[in-house]
């Protein structure tokens, strides 16, 4: 809807449909792409032969745990905990068909607890509690896996005796994330089977009630998790649009942020961007009637004519009751086929659409806009199985919502493999003790890498780093203060895969999945038929189990190898090549970034034998053009390339044959950051490949990235919340920030002086996880987990990604630009400074005459050396850094007479100067 504020022209007539509607145009969607897996298949869930009876029940080559007359278990270990306490072995029968039979005879009535091992561990979902009752007490009673756990989008079943009595008086509910389909079935034997299907994770509460009374046991409840589960995510942005008064230029726009408060008092961040008209337009979601209240600030403060107010009509208001859908892709579906379904919301009002599609495969989703004002919206599942479709509208379910859709068909026989590892806690790192991070990069020279500590003060020290093996490393620092430390690792000037890290000195402030690290080659490349290799930090998430799991064309040999300081190293060999995904999961959850996607490329053929030659040293500037030599050394193939900028984009190489074994590639940068150019022989990676390269000089660092303020710890749904990113001395680059939580949320992101501000205002309470990318690397901290609670404002469904990226200009510290650069926080003791050598007493005209000084036990601080003579300063003097600040320094004197050597560490003299040199 447009309102104006145009004094010279009459009021405008009602919008009709014609005009809105424009707003629906393709080029005014906002498409959103965003994948999450679920909690993985343990091997406990995995049958290598289906049972025949449930064959035609489940139609997918992996079963849920099955209870019939006793639990179907693939372990050899098992035992039940009775109410007394005491232990009891169940008989365990191997069925030699990959599973195996536990049976019980229970000597004791009441809640008992079935303990099964797989290895020594327990398996996921154990202990399995259920209830024993006497023959005699005529109570109802229920048993079966589907009181205690199960599967999205898999039937959870179970079953309930009424011994004799009528199942007449049974009544049953489930309650819990989703609402559920409940069928049960009579079986004329004093039993009754129940099957229902869950189609979000979550706690669900079983409820079964016999005569207006619980029976023993109930409300059980059952944990459900989303395993193995593939999520894709669409929306389609359509929002209320409402001209803003005055004329504002491009660079005020930067500066600018709005929010607009609902009569309920409902406070949303909403956007200002630059109509076709050329005024500014704000777009925002209308969730109530009545008068709304638009508030536009520059800096903090309120521009002329803010606030504004905004009448919302009832029919503009998104009403998700009014949408409708039609259409066989909510009924079923097939594997690698275009399932469709239309979805209709022109009486609905305004509001966005979202679509999510959960089950075994990432289903690709298609949204075409059809001429008549309706969508047409498709997806192609690649593996057979039940998907849950997501279908909202202004943050609410559409009418029918979640659909459970059976897909049949092919599939596309990816095969899988999974080790799980328990990671202890690390021991909690005091002041003064020696502090390790070890990290495997193979193939690399020693001479280029360099580590640097940052403390909680913002002092920065630079690391030892030691060689422990081949293309093992270690960074040794000594702490001084208690808290997160940030720890870069730097390679030829660039960031290693995962650094900046994050060290805590003392105890964890957090703990989780959320903070594990991982990076290395096996997770961005690979080669067929060798170890593909990675490395993986969990000190930060404290204890807890990590599982890898490879996906893809063939199954993978996994290795795993402890270091004992909090990190690890992973190897996987494939047979196959082609697209694989590795996962990494910390206590069920994904670590960020986690699934990778690796392409394996074929064996390397003859592509080791190739070269470069006069690979640009050094950093290079935007908007030029480079090049390089590829020699191949009598190889035969074709070579191709490509850049890839820190933005994600990439773009094709410039190849020139210059003779038989040379080749010219040229590439032309077109923004800062680090780039990756892959240089590849017959599809192959050559040594070294992708080559990277520093573009500009002020390169955006994310180790001198912060972020801070009340929107990154507790918050509250309906208020809005907000924190600063602070990008000073970070230089310019791509700033990206992503808030996964159980709804979507409005969010803005403006420019502040010290950096930009976020604002959003969360919908559902829970946790919402922040991730903040400079570069596309996590800050340190990043994701931030933050608590929500509060009242729900919209309906409950899958978890859902907010974006917003900012191209970011130079910061300077708060004052602005006339106080330039901001110095750090030194500490420094210049009493602990040493120095020698002849050149401190003496000195020989025209001769290099030296000394050494040495402030390695003096903290970190800068060295100011001067020399006054009998006719002014020096001729010649020369420093130079030799490492962990010892320094050598020489000069040459022309002229004879008594010179004054000043020596300072920081603003001190150190012992012995002023120092008086006679020549």
């Amino acid at each position: 809807m447009n309102f104006g504020w145009l004094t010279e022209k009459p009021e405008a007539p009602e919008a009709t449909w014609e005009d809105f509607s424009y707003f629906y145009h393709p080029k005014y969607y906002k498409v959103t792409v965003s994948e999450r897996d679920h909690i993985e298949k343990t091997q406990v869930y995995y049958n290598e032969t289906i049972i025949p009876e449930n064959e035609g029940l489940f139609n997918c080559d992996f079963l849920p745990l099955n209870f019939k007359s006793s639990f179907y278990i693939i372990t050899h270990q098992a035992e039940v905990k009775m109410p007394s306490g005491k232990i009891d072995k169940p008989i365990i029968q191997d069925n030699r068909d990959g599973t195996v039979s536990v049976k019980y005879d229970p000597k004791e009535e009441g809640s008992h607890e079935l303990i099964v091992k797989y290895n020594g561990e327990p398996v996921q979902g154990s202990p399995f509690k259920f209830h024993v009752d006497s023959i005699t007490s005529g109570y109802v009673t229920a048993y079966g896996p589907g009181l205690t756990h199960g599967v999205t989008g898999e039937p959870c079943n179970f079953t309930i005796s009424t011994k004799g009595a009528s199942a007449a008086g049974l009544t049953m509910a489930v309650e819990g994330p989703s609402k559920v389909d409940i069928n049960y079935h009579d079986n004329k034997d004093g039993t009754v089977s129940v099957q229902y299907l869950p189609t979000a994770p979550g706690e669900y509460h079983v409820s079964v009630r016999f005569g207006d009374k619980h029976i023993n046991g109930s409300p059980y409840v059952a944990k459900v998790t989303g395993e193995g589960r593939k999520r894709n995510q669409i929306s389609v942005g359509s929002c209320s649009e409402v001209t803003m008064p005055g004329e504002i230029t491009d660079d005020d726009l930067r500066a600018l942020n709005a929010s607009i408060q609902a009569p309920s008092g409902l406070e949303e961040p909403c956007f200002l961007k630059r109509m076709p008209t050329g005024n500014i337009g704000i777009s925002f979601t209308p969730r109530e009637t009545g008068e709304h209240m638009v508030s536009v600030k520059r800096m903090g403060k309120h521009i002329p004519n803010s606030p504004f107010k905004v009448t919302v009509m009832e029919r503009e208001v998104g009403d998700a009751k009014k949408v409708k859908v039609s259409g066989a892709g909510l009924k079923e579906g097939k594997t690698h086929t275009e399932n469709v379904f239309s979805v209709d919301t022109r009486n609905a009002g305004y509001g966005g659409l979202s679509v999510s599609i959960e089950g075994p495969s990432k289903a690709e989703i298609q949204c075409t806009d059809k001429d008549d004002g309706t969508l047409n919206i498709s997806y192609k599942p690649t593996e057979p199985g039940y998907y849950i479709v997501n279908l909202k509208f202004a943050d609410h379910h559409v009418e029918g919502s979640p659909f459970t859709v059976k897909v049949t068909g092919e599939g596309s026989n990816r095969k899988r493999e999974k080790i799980q590892r328990e990671r202890d806690a690390v021991p909690v790192t005091e002041i003064g003790s020696k502090c390790k991070l070890t990290f495997k990069m193979p193939g690399i020279t020693s001479f280029d890498l360099a580590a640097r500590v940052t403390s909680p003060s913002n002092v920065t020290e630079d690391a030892e780093i030691q060689e422990v093996e081949d293309g093992l490393y270690s960074v040794h620092f000594i702490p001084k203060e208690l808290g997160v430390h940030t720890v870069s690792v730097r390679y030829k000037d660039m960031h290693i895969p995962g650094s900046p890290f994050q060290f805590t000195v003392g105890p964890l402030h957090d703990f989780g999945s959320h903070l594990v690290k991982a990076g290395g080659s096996g997770l961005e490349r690979g080669l067929v038929g060798v170890a593909n290799e990675f490395n993986v930090w969990t000190r930060e998430a404290g204890g807890g189990s990590l599982a890898i799991s490879v996906e893809g064309p063939s199954k993978a040999e996994i290795e795993f190898k402890d270091r004992k300081d909090g990190s690890c190293d992973v190897a996987y060999k494939v047979t196959e090549p082609g697209e694989y995904r590795v996962g990494l999961k910390f206590n069920d959850r994904h670590i960020p970034d986690s699934p990778f996607k690796v392409y394996i490329s074929p064996d390397a053929g003859d592509a080791h034998k190739l070269e470069v030659q006069q690979f640009p040293e050094g950093s290079i500037q935007a908007d030029a053009p480079y090049q390089f030599m590829v020699r191949k050394n009598g190889a035969k193939g074709e070579l191709d390339a490509k850049i890839v900028a820190p933005s994600g984009t990439d773009d094709d190489c410039f190849i020139q044959t210059i003779d038989s074994d040379m080749t010219s590639v040229r590439f032309y940068p077109r923004e800062n950051g680090i780039h990756a150019i892959h240089v590849k022989f017959n599809g192959v990676h050559i040594p070294g490949s992708p080559f990277r390269i520093k573009v500009g000089k002020d390169v955006a660092d994310p180790a001198a990235v912060h972020a801070s303020g009340s929107g990154l710890e507790c918050v509250k749904t309906g208020h809005k919340a907000d924190f600063i990113i602070n990008t000073c001395n970070a230089g310019v680059g791509t700033l990206s920030v992503a808030i996964d939580g159980p709804s979507k949320v409005a969010m803005d992101c403006t420019e502040v002086e010290e950096g930009y501000k976020v604002r959003y205002t969360p919908l559902l309470p829970g946790d919402h996880f922040i991730s903040v990318k400079y570069n596309n690397i996590h800050i340190i901290g990043s994701p931030f987990r933050v608590s929500c609670e509060g009242d729900k404002m919209v309906d409950e469904g899958a978890q859902e990604t907010s974006t917003v990226v900012v191209e970011t200009v130079q910061k300077v510290a708060k004052g602005g630009k006339n106080t330039g650069v901001v110095m750090p926080a030194f500490k420094s003791d210049a009493s602990l400074v040493t120095s020698k050598g002849m050149g401190l007493k003496k000195a020989f005209m025209g001769k290099t005459n030296t000394f050494t000084i040495s402030a390695t036990e003096a903290g970190n601080n800068i060295l100011y050396v001067g020399m006054y003579g009998p006719k002014g300063p020096c001729e010649e003097f020369s420093i130079k850094h030799t490492g962990r600040n010892n320094y050598n320094v020489s000069y040459m004197v022309r002229d004879r007479g008594q010179y004054i050597l000043i020596v300072k560490w920081g603003d001190e003299h150190i012992p012995g100067s002023p120092f008086q040199i006679d020549v």
